[in-house]
């Protein structure tokens, strides 16, 4: 009997009561927590008014938690070489397309371009098969942003939007838009935390916020970014098949043309150029064959039956003579990712490196670079 007695005894300490049971359902959703992290260099914006009167703004405008919106930009950072690597080249340097090109156009990408490719050869080929946009040009993206992962940026993404967003340097000539800018990045950024349950002060990215193997911004990321593994959920830093879906997903945004060319090379009949004309409209494509051929531009094999504009794009080579390229829709469709012909070329050249370095019938090569 005493034993019996015991085991019931210790059966209803052990169990919930009904008081605890009923404050457990009612108790709220747990917000996203908050973990605090290292210092960083430079001030934290706690004590500044203007950062914490747009986190309680942000907290209005999208619905968020106030104290927890207060809380993470307070812990946010000043990171003054952030607000120095912002900034543009000294007015007159000079571009060089050949040196640009070396720092993407090497051996150790396009090795790590090839493991890429062959680890994710099913991946790469169904988002082509959805898209249209072709493997070379998502492998050439992330090789270029980050090589496939590797450098994905170690600065708290948080620091680095709060420090363009509030001290973007005013020496900038777009300082008041890039402002603006960056401080709706940072809206999206806290949403984006706060949807996922993610810890805003434990994402890392480069020196403007950038995230993942492709370096979304967080409007891309809530844009474009999708989830292409089927695990219900969006990781840009840890799954290569969500990179590689979004990447896709962001050209067939910007209207990527299934079989169309990135460019064509050209040359010019000196006794017809017009160089200020073909160069006016920058590198939207603006120019149909013809007229681009009226103004002294030479187009040779399947770039005359090109449907389509075209745009001259210029490769400055410091003091040696610019190198030229026709560019498609499908060449600005790039520089809507960054918004250089540079960055597209290079982009471009990797992915068609890593290509040619698929082949079993020929050892790694790169290709040859317009001139």
């Amino acid at each position: 009997m005493k034993t019996r007695l015991l085991l019931i005894a210790l059966l209803l300490l052990s169990a919930p009561s009904l008081s605890t049971a009923a404050q457990t359902a009612r108790k709220p959703k747990k917000k996203p927590h908050v973990v605090r992290q290292a210092t960083p260099p430079g001030p934290a914006y706690a004590r500044r008014d203007d950062a914490m009167q747009a986190a309680d703004d942000i907290a209005l405008r999208r619905d968020l938690d106030r104290a927890w919106v207060r809380a993470a930009i307070a812990q946010a950072h000043y990171i003054p070489q952030i607000a120095k690597a912002i900034l543009p080249p000294v007015a007159g340097t000079p571009k060089n397309w050949r040196v640009y090109r070396s720092r993407f156009i090497d051996p150790v990408r396009i090795k790590a371009g090839v493991r890429f490719w062959q680890d994710n050869r099913d991946t790469l080929a169904r988002a082509e098969l959805e898209t249209g946009v072709p493997a070379e040009i998502v492998v050439g993206i992330l090789g270029v942003e980050t090589i496939y992962g590797q450098q994905m940026g170690s600065y708290r993404v948080i620091d680095a939007l709060a420090t363009l967003a509030f001290d973007f340097p005013a020496a900038h000539p777009r300082a008041t838009e890039r402002s603006a800018f960056f401080k709706a990045e940072l809206e999206q950024f806290l949403s984006l935390m706060q949807r996922t349950g993610a810890d805003p002060l434990a994402a890392r990215g480069s020196y403007a916020g950038a995230m993942g193997m492709p370096q979304f911004m967080p409007s891309s990321w809530a844009r474009y970014a999708i989830d292409f593994d089927g695990d219900s959920r969006v990781d840009l830093s840890n799954s290569a098949a969500d990179a590689i879906g979004s990447v896709a997903n962001y050209f067939k945004a910007f209207n990527w043309h299934s079989g169309m060319s990135t460019h064509y090379p050209v040359r010019f009949d000196a006794g017809k150029l017009d160089l200020e004309a073909l160069l006016l409209p920058d590198i939207l494509p603006t120019f149909s064959v013809a007229s681009f051929m009226a103004k002294g531009a030479v187009l040779e094999g399947g770039a005359l039956q090109h449907q389509g504009p075209l745009a001259l794009v210029e490769l400055q080579n410091g003091d040696a003579p610019p190198s030229y390229v026709a560019g498609t829709e499908n060449f600005y469709a790039i520089t809507r990712y960054n918004w250089s012909s540079y960055y597209a070329m290079a982009v471009i050249e990797l992915g068609q490196a890593v290509a040619g370095a698929m082949s079993p019938l020929k050892p790694p090569t790169e290709p040859k670079s317009p001139d």
